[in-house]
This record gives structure tokens, sequence and C-alpha cells, in this order.
């Protein structure tokens, strides 16, 4: 297993099931990981201890996710210089959109990068992660850019697809 690089905290263990899509595409570029339950609210002191030590335990990046009121990446990043992702949880009364306006409304100096609500939130989180990371790391680099050029080749196929089953005069 390699060394963690990305810390990945989720509010809730109901959040894992969307939240499982960022460890898997951490797999996929060969970041290491570590995966844990912190809640804001319920847990404020073991949330700001693990922001304060992430950089000491040779954390880099910092994934966090949560619904309703959403306040951990925000709970996380006033505790650390690390950059801290946000995943907006969707659920609850209004569909998530709390939790988006929660995970990106935050005051100056405690920034929060926050990623899309829906399954794209975590594979794009783990991606901007991996970009971070590979500021520094020329094979991540590499291992990104090929990940983009299969995303170019996978629309190219869909285009290719749905051009060839146009009828009649929708081909061109």
């Amino acid at each position: 297993m390699k060394k963690p690089e990305v810390a990945i905290v989720m509010g809730s263990d109901s959040d894992w099931p969307l939240v499982k899509a960022t460890t898997e595409i951490l797999d996929k570029f060969g970041v290491g990981y570590d995966v844990r339950v912190i809640s804001a609210h319920r847990t404020p002191d073991i949330a700001a201890r693990f922001a304060r030590s992430a950089a000491r335990s040779g954390i880099k990046v910092i994934i966090g996710a949560a619904g309703g009121a959403a306040h951990l990446s925000g709970v996380i990043a006033a505790h650390t210089c690390l950059p801290v992702i946000g995943i907006p949880v969707q659920g609850g009364a209004v569909g998530g959109l709390d939790a988006l306006l929660a995970t990106l409304q935050m005051p100056a100096g405690i920034p929060v990068a926050t990623v899309t609500l829906g399954s794209a939130g975590p594979v794009n989180a783990a991606v901007l992660a991996a970009q971070i990371l590979a500021v520094s790391n020329d094979s991540l680099r590499r291992k990104l850019i090929k990940y983009k050029a299969a995303l170019k080749q996978k629309v190219v196929k869909g285009n290719a697809k749905v051009r060839a089953n146009l009828p009649g005069k929708g081909k061109r």
C-alpha cells in the first residue's frame, strides 16, 4: 500500500457509496490515500485535530465530503494550510443545494475547492487531487495526460457511434 498523500474524510458512513468512486480513481493513478468518517458537528475536536496533524503525517491534499449543512470541508480548511477539496453530498430537503452552498461559500482566506453534486463530484475531486500532486510528480502527470487522452477518445468514439446511427438525411 502506497503511503497516503490524500486524506478522504466524510461526515457520515452513509456518504461512502458516493465517496468510494474517489478511491477508485486514486487507485487508478496509484495515489495512496486514507479514509475516515469525521463529523464537523458531532466530532469537532477530532476534525480539528485531524486537520492540524494531516501535513505531519504526509498528507498533501484533503478531500472532504458532507451533505446537509456540509461544514466538514470548511472546518478542515480552517485548521490546515493543505489544499482542501469539498464534495457536496446530494440529498435532504433541497436536493443537496444546501450542501453545495455550504461547501463553496467560504470566508476569505479559508478556501475550499468545490466540485459538483452527484456522481461526477467524487471523480472530479480525485482528479483534482491528482493534478495538485502532479505539480511535483512527473510520473503522475504522465498518468493524467493518458487519462485525459482516454476521455477524449471516449467522446470521439461516442460521436462516431451516434453519427453512424443517424437516420438518412441526418448523416453527413
